[in-house]
C-alpha cells in the first residue's frame, strides 16, 4: 500500500515534526498557525486548527489530514468526504514520543522517526546528567501573554509539557495542586509561594531591554517574593516555548539557563568564544 503523499497539517506540532522527519515535500497545506520552518509558512493555508475551511481542504485534494486529538469536528467531515485522518495526541512527552514512532509507521519513516527519537532522548540525558545532583529549585513559570504582575497571571500547571520541562530543566514548579492545567493566580498566590525564579515564556516575552527594565520595575512592587529579591527574574521570548514538539530541547537549554545560570555559564563563554574565533 503506497504511503500519502499529499498531506495537511493541523497544528505547529504536527507540521514541525513533519518536517523534522524529512517529510515536506509531501506536506501540501498547514493552518495559519504553523509558522516554522520557514518552509511551510509558504504552503496553503486552510485557516485555523479547530474550524479549517473545509472548501480549501477539499480543494487541495489530500490523502491524509494529521490533527490533534479531540478535534472530533474535524474528524467528522473529513469522513463524509472520503478523506483519511490520523490523530496524534501531543500534550506531553510520552505523547510526543508516541506520536513520532506513530506518524513513522503511518508514513512509512520509521528509520527518521527513530533517528529523531533518538536525538531528543539523548539531549534530555544531556542536561538530565549535567543538572544531576543539584538541588531543584523553586520555578514559577508564567505564560507569556500575560504581563501585567499587578493583575492575574496564567501559569504552567500539572500536567503539562512545560511543567515536564521544567522538572527536566532543574526545576520544581509552584504550582501542584491544581486540577486546571494552565490555573490563572493572583498575585497574592505569588506572594505567598514566593518562588525563587520567575520565567515568563512565550512569543509575547521577546521584549526589548527597555520593556524587560519597566516589567522588572512592576515586579519590584512585591519586594517580598525571593525571585524579585534575588533578582532572579527571565523573560523568554521564542515561538516555540509553546509548542510540544521536535524544539523542546531548545525549551529546556533557556529553562536550565535560567534556573542554574553558573552551570551554563562557562559553556556560553566559551561558544561565544569559539564564535568569535572562528575563520
Amino acid at each position: 500500500m503506497s504511503s500519502p503523499s499529499r498531506i495537511i497539517s493541523t497544528s505547529p506540532s504536527i507540521t514541525e515534526t513533519l518536517f523534522e522527519l524529512g517529510l515536506k515535500d509531501r506536506v501540501i497545506a498547514v493552518t495559519i498557525f504553523c509558522k516554522y520552518p520557514e518552509e511551510a509558512c509558504r504552503l496553503p493555508k486552510i485557516g485555523g486548527m479547530l474550524n479549517p475551511n473545509m472548501e480549501t481542504v477539499v480543494s487541495l485534494t489530500p490523502d491524509l489530514i494529521i490533527h490533534q486529538s479531540g478535534n472530533q469536528r474535524l474528524r467528522n467531515n473529513a469522513k463524509s468526504l472520503g478523506i483519511k485522518t490520523l490523530e496524534v495526541r501531543m500534550g506531553n512527552l510520552e505523547e510526543i514520543f508516541d506520536s513520532i514512532k506513530k506518524l513513522g509507521i503511518a508514513l512509512n519513516c520509521q528509520e527518521q522517526a527513530n533517528k529523531l527519537t533518538l536525538q531528543l532522548t539523548s539531549g534530555i540525558a544531556f542536561y538530565q546528567e549535567r543538572l544531576k545532583g543539584l538541588p531543584k529549585k523553586e520555578v514559577l513559570l508564567l505564560l507569556g501573554d500575560s504581563s501585567d504582575p499587578a493583575r492575574d497571571l496564567y501559569a504552567a500547571g500539572p500536567g503539562t509539557f512545560l511543567n515536564e520541562l521544567l522538572n527536566l530543566s532543574g526545576g520544581k514548579n509552584i504550582i501542584r495542586d491544581s486540577s486546571a492545567r494552565y490555573p490563572k493566580l493572583s498575585k497574592e498566590h505569588i506572594i505567598e509561594k514566593s518562588p525563587e525564579i520567575i520565567i515568563e515564556a512565550g512569543p509575547n516575552s521577546n521584549l526589548s531591554q527597555r520593556e524587560i527594565d519597566i516589567r522588572i520595575q512592576e515586579w519590584n512592587r512585591f519586594p517580598t517574593i525571593e525571585a524579585v529579591k534575588k533578582k532572579q527574574i527571565y523573560f523568554i521570548g521564542a515561538d516555540y516555548i509553546l509548542i510540544p514538539g521536535p524544539r523542546l530541547l531548545k525549551i529546556i537549554e533557556r529553562f536550565s539557563k535560567a534556573i542554574h545560570p553558573n552551570l551554563f555559564a562557562y559553556q556560553t563563554k566559551k561558544s561565544s568564544i569559539e564564535k568569535t574565533l572562528s575563520p
